[in-house]
């Protein structure tokens, strides 16, 4: 899986959150589904997709079934998942631990220059992510005008 970022998480990421999002609303709906629906409808490379959504089988985000009326989904206990469940599945925890420089000895008793000004923005958004749960995106997803 390609770690290339073109912003703050990774394309695996993006698609990681985008996927589970989907399934979701499909599992809410009492759906299985398969990767190429989910690739065809979010408009992502089917193989890639089929990488992450495998890593998130692994580390018990999704669930897999095989067979003719396998697929993917989400078990129920899985909805309480939050967004940092799957960024730390795909993309580990550097975001909110590595400085934003990129420097080796940078800390809160050794900061580097942006440390002070990044930590109360970075600490803000780590708890935003830690408690938005898949389980209230699908349902402002379903609530709303927006389409995948």
């Amino acid at each position: 899986m390609s770690n290339k970022k073109s912003g703050m998480f990774s394309k695996a990421c993006k698609y990681g959150i985008r996927a589970m999002i989907y399934l979701a609303v499909r599992t809410n709906a009492g759906h299985k589904t398969g990767v190429k629906e989910i690739a065809d409808t979010l408009k992502v490379p089917k193989s890639f997709l089929a990488k992450i959504l495998q890593k998130m089988v692994r580390d018990d985000l999704v669930t897999s079934v095989k067979g003719p009326y396998g697929g993917f989904y989400i078990e129920k206990e899985n909805m309480e998942k939050t967004v940092d469940d799957i960024i730390t599945c795909i993309d580990g925890k550097s975001l909110f631990t590595e400085c934003v420089l990129g420097l080796p000895f940078c800390s809160d008793q050794n900061p580097c220059p942006l440390h002070e000004k990044v930590y109360p923005f970075r600490e803000g958004m780590y708890y935003q992510l830690r408690h938005q749960k898949i389980s209230q995106l699908a349902g402002e997803y379903e609530n709303s005008e927006k389409r995948f």
